[in-house]
């Protein structure tokens, strides 16, 4: 008897067994065939979903560009938690927990699958500064900041972090990515018009990191 699935149901499981597969063989070394063969769907079914491989690779930047955003809109909304540190923590968002994450992290690293990185940097590039400039804007209410621009602040932030701390971008020893973030809450302090020390819990936690 022939299985009758929800749409989304489907579409979930063609975008996990394609996840796996690219985790293990790439984009560019899966076929749709290979997908086919995993889920154990006619090639009608699948092309109903997904135009084309292409088109499976979008689905899964999606779901996790999703799941990340998520995450750091629900920590960029979190009153409970002050200021300063929810900039970071929305930042630190970005890094989806668990074994999925994992694995999509490890793949879209690998060179096969540059465009998937990419993809998701441009993601990441065009949303998150608008998530911290609700933060910085409610912190300027209250007058812990002062710059007459920060949408701007955050996407040159949001900028540097997603390409300096990338590790396909810049190799850095300890040393050399230590005092990176030195820099960084150097400016970050100025350009947001904070007071001198406001961000030095995150070198703070980045040196006792780097001790361990």
């Amino acid at each position: 008897m022939r299985v009758v699935k929800e749409a989304d149901d489907r579409k979930n499981e063609i975008l996990d067994a394609a996840e796996e597969l690219f985790a293990q063989k790439g984009f560019d070394g899966t076929s749709t065939k290979d997908i086919l063969e995993k889920v154990g769907i006619a090639r009608g079914t699948l092309y109903h979903h997904f135009k084309s491989k292409e088109a499976i690779m979008d689905g899964l930047i999606e779901r996790y560009s999703n799941q990340i955003l998520s995450a750091a809109n629900e920590v960029a909304l979190d009153k409970s938690i002050p200021i300063h540190e929810r900039i970071f923590r929305v930042v630190m968002a970005l890094n989806v927990d668990g074994e999925s994450g994992k694995e999509i992290k490890e793949h879209i690293h690998k060179p096969q699958n540059a465009l998937m990185h990419q993809k998701i940097q441009k993601v990441i590039i065009n949303n998150v500064p608008r998530i911290l400039t609700d933060i910085i804007r409610e912190g300027i209410e209250q007058g812990l900041f002062n710059t007459p621009f920060p949408f701007e602040c955050m996407e040159m932030v949001v900028i540097y972090l997603n390409t300096v701390f990338d590790d396909d971008m810049v190799e850095m020893t300890n040393d050399e990515q230590l005092s990176r973030i030195q820099a960084f809450v150097y400016n970050l302090e100025r350009l947001l018009g904070a007071e001198s020390g406001s961000f030095m819990y995150i070198i703070e936690m980045f040196g006792s990191n780097s001790d361990e």
